[in-house]
């Protein structure tokens, strides 16, 4: 099965050399990183977008179902 799409995100930033700060431009502001790396909030089918075209991850592998803590 397609990995965790957090999981997959943050190998992909890791693998690169990169940080959450370079999510910033694609999904918001440092809080809404945050709360996404740490699954508090779910990506959204715009976050899932931005992710596509800004780093080339599957839309098949982001949009996997995945825990998001309460």
């Amino acid at each position: 099965p397609p990995p965790d799409p957090i999981e997959a995100i943050k190998y992909y930033l890791e693998s690169r050399g990169l940080t959450s700060r370079n999510l910033e431009p694609l999904l918001g502001d440092d809080a809404i990183v945050t709360d996404v790396l740490n699954r508090k909030r779910p990506l959204s089918i715009d976050m899932i977008r931005q992710l596509r075209r800004g780093l080339g991850i599957s839309a098949e592998v982001l949009i996997q179902p995945y825990s998001v803590a309460a």
